[in-house]
């Protein structure tokens, strides 16, 4: 996503209210009715719908109540997932007898016709013993990310390196009085102070680094995901519907791009303008890491972060930057991967599951049909299996 590149129209699937920045994230959560009736019909805010919700026309659907994380006073097994091939741990929390769900990534990545691989991406399926959370209160933490770098991959690739110890560091340890909003200052802390580190480094080189980057990471907190994002890359969640049984592709994050009225005003608010859909005519997404020479112009570093509990009626996350958007809705994508996932022809080798042979198939195959549709953009998919 080079920011001179021409712009493609993305496909239809930019839905959901503008998250508010900064603390108001987690002092005012919106009330259950908070919904938008434009064009879009119901859309999310901060909480993502319930377990029987989905209908696969459309990618939103109706607001939730605040769930409460899951698994206060908890005993942390003691086991943990064994790296390779082999099956996910199940792990339970005993107070309530509820299993948190295993999760494991899943990527595969094409340069498509860049010159240069400006992605980059992090699958970190286990980091509790890392994080040293309170082990009353959290059982297992996970971590997964895209980026997609412009302009050059040093942005991208600092994130990949640098944004997951930052958050390893500052997550919450001890006792709280809310692992949520804990949680949520962490990552909006997390994201100021990486974008601050990167730009830091960018200035003092000579010439100046002007490379960004999108930023789109799942933060799992026991069976309580926290998305955060920015920029145009996504994350969708395939959740299986019960009354239409059928399964659908539900948003999990929000594009920011100059366009948008909230984005195009603080643009315009701190003396930056938008021509053709890009800030000052040349950048095409309004929140990144780096950019140094945009954040006087209102290109922000604050994330949207939105929060989602896992059901037993969940399949996968899938994480991608616009390379494959533009050439796949989000439906079009999550049935491409269902199909996959049932294809009983794909080959294993020996001594490798057939899920995980399936799922490397899904994201190999989905990166090239991208390719194969003209999308001229780095293309990086990741799937992460959510195990029950």
């Amino acid at each position: 996503m080079l920011p001179a590149a021409p712009r493609e129209s993305t496909q239809d699937g930019n839905t959901g209210i503008e998250a508010q920045e900064g603390p108001m994230l987690l002092e005012d959560l919106p009330p259950a009715s908070s919904t938008d009736s434009g064009s879009g019909g119901p859309l999310l805010f901060d909480d993502l719908p319930p377990a029987g919700s989905g209908d696969p026309g459309s990618l939103a659907t109706s607001v939730s109540q605040a769930v409460k994380n899951e698994g206060k006073g908890a005993k942390r097994k003691t086991e943990e997932e064994k790296n390779g091939g082999e099956e996910l741990v199940e792990k339970k929390v005993c107070k309530a007898s509820s299993v948190i769900f295993g999760l494991k990534g899943y990527v595969a990545e094409r340069k498509g016709e860049r010159e240069e691989m400006q992605d980059a991406h992090v699958i970190l399926n286990d980091i509790t013993e890392e994080c040293k959370p309170p082990s009353s209160l959290i059982t297992r933490v996970s971590y997964f990310a895209v980026f997609d770098g412009h302009g050059g991959i040093r942005a991208s690739k600092f994130a990949a390196q640098n944004l997951h110890q930052n958050l390893i560091r500052k997550f919450p340890k001890g006792d709280v009085i809310s692992v949520e909003k804990t949680v949520k200052r962490c990552l909006l802390d997390t994201f100021k102070h990486t974008d601050e580190e990167f730009l830091k480094q960018a200035s003092s080189q000579k010439p100046a680094w002007k490379d960004g980057s999108t930023a789109t990471c799942v933060l799992a907190v026991d069976n309580i995901l926290y998305i955060a994002n920015l920029g145009d890359s996504r994350a969708i969640l395939c959740r299986y519907n019960e009354e239409s049984q059928k399964h659908a592709a539900l948003s999990l994050s929000k594009e920011h791009n100059p366009t948008q009225y909230e984005e195009r005003m603080r643009i315009q608010k701190a003396g930056g303008n938008v021509r053709d859909g890009r800030v000052l005519g040349v950048l095409e997404v309004s929140r990144s890491i780096g950019d140094g020479q945009y954040k006087r112009c209102g290109v922000t570093s604050v994330p949207d972060i939105r929060r989602c509990q896992l059901t037993p009626n969940d399949r996968f996350i899938l994480l991608a930057c616009d390379g494959l958007f533009k050439v796949f809705t989000p439906e079009e994508a999550v049935n491409f991967i269902l199909s996959c996932l049932e294809d009983e022809k794909i080959q294993t080798r020996e001594g490798k599951p057939a899920v995980d042979a399936r799922y490397e198939a899904a994201c190999n195959r989905l990166a090239n049909k991208a390719v194969q549709r003209g999308s001229a953009d780095n293309v990086t998919v990741m799937v992460v299996r959510i195990g029950h």
